[in-house]
């Protein structure tokens, strides 16, 4: 009976006591088990992120096929300068947007400063295969400075054009004679340019070797009297008189000095007055033809006289 009188009495604040200490020995426990877990995942996340594996330019080949077989082929400094990762910094999705600006690496130049940069570069992996629209001039201008002071210096119809009325494609030279017409048959495609600069055609310039048969052209009668010609002056070349440029007229005395004396020099200050011109020097008739004498005609009298 004591058990039963005693128990009532002692076992709700033994219970009670119990409890309190076994809760908060949970409440430990839980905590620990967050602590630990949270010191578990900050330590697993820092080791994930530094186990991270490097991509290189053969890792992008897997998946990316057609791109670096145009770098390859057309590159330019893309290809030799340099990698993928330059360029595409991330990949999605840990990188929201991994095309880069062209800005990001090209500046310090005018050129840079254009908007638009795929207008003319259409594939940046193929930064140098540039193609234009029609009559395109301003972009041209911020690299080809030299050829633009040479078509303002000198005025001539290719003035009036735009740089892509020639040059459709970058880098294209293209043949005069695919919009001229050559002055004869001996001037070939190719011999245009030894004699006129494309951005200043109406300047013509020329080397001391060039053929007189290119002259010869326009220069019909000339040639002829001097191929014709008995003296020494038909062994030269026109060049070699007309030095340099175009429609220099030498003077006789840059070769031959003052041949006579003062006093005949200015009684015929013009060599020409006896020697006659240069592609046809000193022909002159030696003899006279004999004048043809008609017989007078007879006088008719008049009746009644």
């Amino acid at each position: 009976m004591p058990y039963v009188i005693i128990a009532p009495v002692y076992s709700t604040p033994i219970l009670q006591v119990q409890g309190e200490r076994m809760g908060q020995g949970k409440k430990c426990v839980l905590w620990g088990i967050l602590f630990f877990c949270s010191v578990f995942m900050l330590m697993s996340g820092s080791g994930w992120a530094a186990s991270q594996p490097t991509l290189s330019s053969a890792d992008c080949v897997k998946c990316h096929t057609d791109q670096p077989a145009q770098i390859d082929a057309n590159g330019g400094k893309h290809k030799s300068s340099v990698s993928c990762q330059d360029c595409h910094t991330g990949h999605r999705p840990s990188s929201k947007n991994n095309i880069p600006q062209c800005t990001m690496c090209h500046q310090g130049k005018p050129h840079f400063e254009i908007k638009g940069c795929l207008n003319c570069h259409k594939n940046p992996h193929t930064p140098l295969a540039i193609t234009f629209a029609p009559k395109v001039t301003e972009p041209c201008l911020t690299c080809h400075t030299k050829q633009n002071k040479q078509l303002v210096e000198f005025k001539s119809k290719h003035t009036a054009l735009g740089c892509t009325t020639c040059h459709d494609v970058h880098r294209k030279k293209p043949e005069c004679l695919q919009c001229h017409k050559s002055h004869s048959a001996d001037i070939k495609t190719g011999d245009c340019r030894k004699c006129h600069a494309v951005h200043m055609p109406r300047n013509v310039t020329y080397a001391a070797d060039t053929p007189s048969v290119f002259c010869a052209a326009c220069h019909q009668t000339q040639n002829k009297m001097l191929t014709a010609s008995k003296v020494k002056h038909s062994t030269f070349t026109c060049a070699f008189c007309h030095q340099d440029k175009h429609k220099m007229v030498p003077t006789c005395q840059s070769c031959h000095g003052e041949k006579h004396p003062q006093g005949i020099m200015a009684k015929f200050p013009k060599c020409g007055e006896c020697h006659k011109i240069a592609h046809d020097l000193n022909n002159w008739k030696t003899t006279a033809e004999p004048a043809v004498v008609k017989p007078a005609k007879a006088v008719k009298k008049k009746k009644g006289k």
